[in-house]
C-alpha cells in the first residue's frame, strides 16, 4: 500500500549506496581527515547514527504521538566527541540498524500522515512530509562528501596525470 510518503525509497537505498561507495576503502581511509575541521568518513558514519535515533526518529515519534510538538535545532559540532570517538563500522553498523527500522515505521504509516505539523524552533511549522524531504536532503548531502573523501582518499594519486582532470573536495 502506497501512503503518499515521499522519500522512502532514497532513504531506504542511502545504506547500500553508502556501503558501495565505501567498498574499498580500508580502516585507516574511514578514519582519514582531509584537514582540520573536517570529518572522516567514520566521523560521517558516526553523525548519520547518532542522528538517525537521536533527531529523526525522535522527531519521527513526536510527530506521530504529539499534536504540534516543538523541535529544537540540532548542531553536529555539539557531538564532535561523540563522533570521534566511534568506530566507524559500528556506527555505520548502528545506522544501518536503525535505517531498517524507520522505514518499516513509515512505510507502515496510513496516507495523511505527511500532513502532520510540529513547529522547528529556527522556522516555524513544518509537515511530516517536509521534514522527509528534509531527512534525504541530509542523507544525499553526506552521500556527495563520503563519495569526495572517497575520491580524494582512495582514487585521486592512482589516477597519476590524469588527476588534474578532477576537482576534488573533501
Amino acid at each position: 500500500m502506497d501512503n503518499g510518503l515521499p522519500c522512502l525509497d532514497l532513504l531506504e537505498a542511502t545504506p547500500a549506496i553508502l556501503r558501495g561507495l565505501m567498498a574499498e576503502l580500508s580502516a585507516e581511509d574511514l578514519r582519514w581527515n582531509p584537514a582540520p575541521g573536517r570529518f572522516s568518513v567514520g566521523e560521517v558514519l558516526a553523525h548519520l547514527s547518532h542522528t538517525e535515533a537521536h533527531c529523526y526518529r525522535a522527531r519521527l515519534d513526536r510527530f506521530l504521538s504529539e499534536e504540534n510538538p516543538t523541535f529544537e535545532s540540532d548542531d553536529p559540532q555539539d557531538h564532535l566527541e561523540l563522533y570521534r570517538n566511534m568506530d566507524p563500522e559500528d556506527a555505520f553498523d548502528h545506522f544501518e540498524e536503525q535505517r531498517d527500522t524507520n522505514i518499516e515505521t513509515l512505510r507502515d504509516l496510513p496516507p495523511g500522515t505527511g500532513e502532520r505539523k510540529a513547529v522547528h524552533q529556527e522556522v516555524g511549522p513544518v509537515t511530516l512530509t517536509q521534514m522527509l524531504n528534509a531527512w534525504a536532503l541530509h542523507d544525499l548531502g553526506h552521500i556527495r562528501q563520503i563519495a569526495e573523501l572517497a575520491r580524494a582518499r582512495k582514487y585521486l594519486a592512482g589516477a597519476g596525470p590524469l588527476a588534474g582532470f578532477y576537482q576534488v573536495k573533501p
